[in-house]
């Protein structure tokens, strides 16, 4: 396959508009980040651990590596991998790549030798930057067992933080690739229609899907955020999402490099040593899963912290609900909380502004960002009136240009170019939408669609559950019946069906969607991006039910 994007993608009227207007800025990644360079200089961009890089020293090392990658053949139109934790050669690798004209492909580090294959075969990388060892993980010799099945693909191994130089002919040290002096690389011109970073899905129900963007789609995207979020110079991001998925790319590596805003790098998730970060770096905003701002919300030291910097958390990701946003603000009072609605595919569709997030936060995903059309359509496509539900469409200059298996892009957009995002929603008289579900995140009962999502946010309102799920179990009387599955808090008493249901009673939710069956959940498996994996959840309480059916026969 190549990574190549389509051209009838980057000739249609719509993205000759997103030209003509602007939207698409017609700028490369690599030069925005000059500018930016050239404006900061001495400012701090990256903070990781006992590291702190100012954007002059994370050009130097940009620069550096980006020198050795071309030494060793990486040009325009080749990809380089990583497979990096939240560390600082993540963002080096990621710009140093686009600067060359060739695209990065992040791979999330909690993925396998299944998944892994699947992206290298697709994207046949020139390089793979990776760790020699990470959480107990020798992450060189998984890749090598992985790339013995693969005769086609030999990359240049490129190990960070390794010690020793490691064995074998096509494996060196991060610093070696990189030990050029930064004055040896010229910077290329670089067309920004060009492709800079291939995104991979963690979808959980197939392989992952690379989605490709150009540098014109994350330039839009980065321009987006400062009306979306309010983003400047003064802004700094504590990120524990991956750099390998799209909110750490943009948010922990694109926008200090295009917005001059700056980083804190955390590798590990600790909601006690992200509230000290925020304290210590006078962190402003926070991008995120939902469990990030929950966990650090139910931190017994969160009033010891000086969180006075802190102004914004925005979710998304997975699905927020509004309960917990009311929470956030009741516990840090100056905190806006809000949610973000977008995907890997399309980074952010909608959001709130800062000045209107607590009127229309708590209770919608916000309104289009300036340039994204939305349409609600029915089955077959046509467009629905404000209020009804119905699939979310969107178009815009900050969505992607196509999957790396072409094949996927003929259910992927419309014939009006806009992009099926999967997801039920309404969108009201004032442009507001409020997600309601998956189009296939639904328990059909007897005929009635039941979704999932309006079950859950009534779920999360209930003050012993943390999370909740709300999965389709076969049933011979109704077809599938709802099976809320819950994570309790640490010193709430176990919960009965019967309390459940009547707890949701009296929130008035419609009989015939209520649960039928309850199970307790000490952790649930997730996705790389940390969302809920339905599918493996529901296969673990199919083969608990089975085994307790064997055993009592």
């Amino acid at each position: 396959m190549s990574c190549a994007i389509p051209a009838h993608r980057l000739g249609t009227a719509w993205s000759r508009r997103y030209r003509d207007t602007g939207a698409w800025p017609g700028v490369a990644l690599g030069d925005a980040f000059a500018r930016t360079t050239q404006r900061r200089d001495g400012a701090t961009a990256l903070l990781e651990d006992d590291v702190a890089l100012s954007y002059a020293d994370l050009a130097s090392r940009v620069a550096s590596f980006a020198a050795g990658l071309a030494r060793h053949g990486v040009g325009p139109g080749d990809a380089v991998a990583y497979q990096l934790p939240n560390w600082w050669e993540a963002a080096v690798t990621l710009l140093a790549t686009v600067s060359l004209g060739a695209h990065a492909v992040p791979i999330v580090p909690i993925l396998r030798g299944r998944e892994v294959s699947v992206i290298l075969r697709q994207t046949r990388p020139r390089a793979i930057v990776l760790p020699q060892r990470f959480r107990g993980t020798d992450f060189l010799e998984r890749l090598r067992e992985v790339l013995a099945g693969m005769a086609d693909v030999d990359p240049l191994l490129v190990v960070a933080r390794a010690g020793a130089p490691p064995s074998g002919p096509h494996a060196k040290r991060f610093e070696d690739v990189a030990a050029a002096a930064s004055e040896s690389f010229t910077p290329r011109a670089v067309d920004p229609d060009t492709l800079a970073v291939v995104i991979y899905t963690s979808g959980s129900t197939a392989d992952p899907k690379g989605a490709m963007h150009s540098h014109h789609t994350l330039g839009a995207e980065l321009a987006s955020l400062v009306d979306a979020h309010g983003l400047g110079d003064a802004d700094r991001v504590l990120m524990p999402s991956p750099l390998t998925h799209v909110s750490g790319v943009v948010h922990g590596i694109l926008a200090p490099a295009l917005l001059g805003t700056s980083v804190v790098l955390q590798d590990r998730w600790d909601p006690a040593a992200a509230l000290a970060a925020v304290e210590r770096h006078r962190v402003t905003y926070m991008i995120g899963a939902p469990t990030f701002l929950q966990e650090m919300l139910a931190q017994p030291t969160l009033g010891a912290h000086d969180l006075s910097s802190l102004r914004l958390f925005s979710c998304g990701g997975a699905s927020v609900a509004p309960e917990l946003m009311r929470l956030g603000r009741t516990r840090i009072p100056h905190l806006v909380t809000k949610r973000s609605y977008g995907s890997s595919e399309f980074p952010t569709i909608a959001t709130t502004g800062v000045e209107d997030a607590l009127a229309r936060g708590l209770d919608t995903e916000g309104r289009a960002l300036r340039g994204v059309e939305l349409r609600v359509t029915d089955d077959a496509g046509a467009p629905l009136a404000a209020g009804a539900e119905g699939e979310i469409r969107a178009r815009g200059p900050d969505c992607f240009l196509g999957y790396v298996d072409a094949a996927l892009d003929a259910d992927a957009f419309d014939a009006d170019g806009f992009f099926r995002t999967g997801d039920l929603g309404v969108v009201d008289a004032d442009g507001y939408l409020r997600i309601t579900g998956r189009v296939k995140d639904i328990i059909v009962r007897k005929g009635e669609k039941i979704s999932a999502r309006e079950v859950e946010d009534l779920l999360l309102e209930h003050p012993a559950i943390v999370e909740a799920a709300l999965i389709p179990l076969a049933d011979p009387a109704t077809g599938e019946r709802a099976c809320a599955c819950v994570r309790l808090a640490g010193d709430a008493s176990p919960l009965a069906l019967d309390a459940l249901v009547a707890f949701l009673r009296a929130r008035d939710l419609t009989p015939q969607k209520l649960p039928e069956q309850i199970e307790l959940v000490d952790e649930f498996p997730r996705t790389p991006s940390g969302k809920i994996n339905k599918r493996l959840l529901r296969e673990s309480v199919e083969r608990r039910l089975a085994a307790l059916a064997t055993k009592g026969s």
